[in-house]
C-alpha cells in the first residue's frame, strides 16, 4: 500500500487490525505513519469502529487543526491526543430505562460539582454501572455541590440499576446501600 491509498482500502485494513486485537490508537498510528494521510486514517478508524460517517467527518473537522502541531514521525503522539479527545469513541444508543439511569447520573454529576473528564467516555459509551460505582464512593468535604441532590439522584439510579440482571449486582447493591445511608444521614441533619 502506498502514500496515496484510498479510504476504502484503509477502512478494510483498519477493520482487520481491530479484529486482530489492536487498539484504535495503535491502528491509527500504524496507518498514519505508513500513509501520511492522517485525515483519511482518522475516518478509516472511526468508520471501522462503527462511528456513523457524519459523526466521523465532524470529529475529523474538529481535530484537523491539531495536525499542524505534529510532524511526520509523531503519529503515535497524535494518536494519544486523539484518544484523549475521544475521537474514536463509539457512542452507545441507550434504551429508555438506561437513558433514565444516565440522566440520573448526569444529575448526580451536576450536584457533585462535576466529574473528571475521563468519565465523559463512560457516559458516551453507556458504562452506567462503572459511573454509578465510581460516584457511590464520593465524599463531600469541600462544601462544593449539593449532597442532598447528589445522594437522591444516586439512590434513584442505584434502584434502577439493581432492578436489572447485572454481572456486578452485589457491588451495585452495596453501592446503593451506601447511597441510601448517605441520603438518610443528610436528611436527618
Amino acid at each position: 500500500m502506498s502514500h496515496g491509498e484510498g479510504e476504502g482500502a484503509l477502512l478494510l485494513e483498519a477493520q482487520e487490525m481491530l479484529a486482530a486485537g489492536q487498539s484504535d490508537e495503535e491502528v491509527f498510528a500504524a496507518l498514519a505513519a505508513r500513509t501520511g494521510n492522517w485525515g483519511v486514517c482518522v475516518l478509516a478508524v472511526c468508520l471501522a469502529l462503527g462511528v456513523p460517517r457524519t459523526d466521523a467527518e465532524a470529529r475529523l473537522r474538529e481535530v484537523e487543526p491539531l495536525f499542524s502541531d505534529f510532524a511526520v514521525g509523531e503519529e503515535e503522539d497524535l494518536a494519544i491526543v486523539l484518544r484523549f479527545g475521544h475521537v474514536f469513541i463509539v457512542d452507545r444508543i441507550l434504551e429508555e430505562h438506561e437513558e433514565r439511569i444516565r440522566d440520573l447520573l448526569g444529575t448526580a454529576a451536576g450536584a457533585r460539582g462535576g466529574y473528571p473528564g475521563g468519565l465523559l467516555a463512560w457516559f458516551r459509551t453507556g458504562e452506567l454501572t462503572k459511573i454509578f460505582l465510581y460516584f457511590a464512593k464520593t465524599r463531600f468535604r469541600d462544601g462544593r455541590g449539593s449532597p442532598p441532590d447528589f445522594w437522591a439522584a444516586m439512590t434513584a439510579a442505584g434502584e434502577l440499576l439493581t432492578s436489572q440482571d447485572l454481572p456486578d449486582h452485589d457491588e451495585v447493591t452495596a453501592g446503593l446501600e451506601r447511597c441510601r445511608t448517605q441520603a438518610a444521614a443528610i436528611s436527618a441533619k
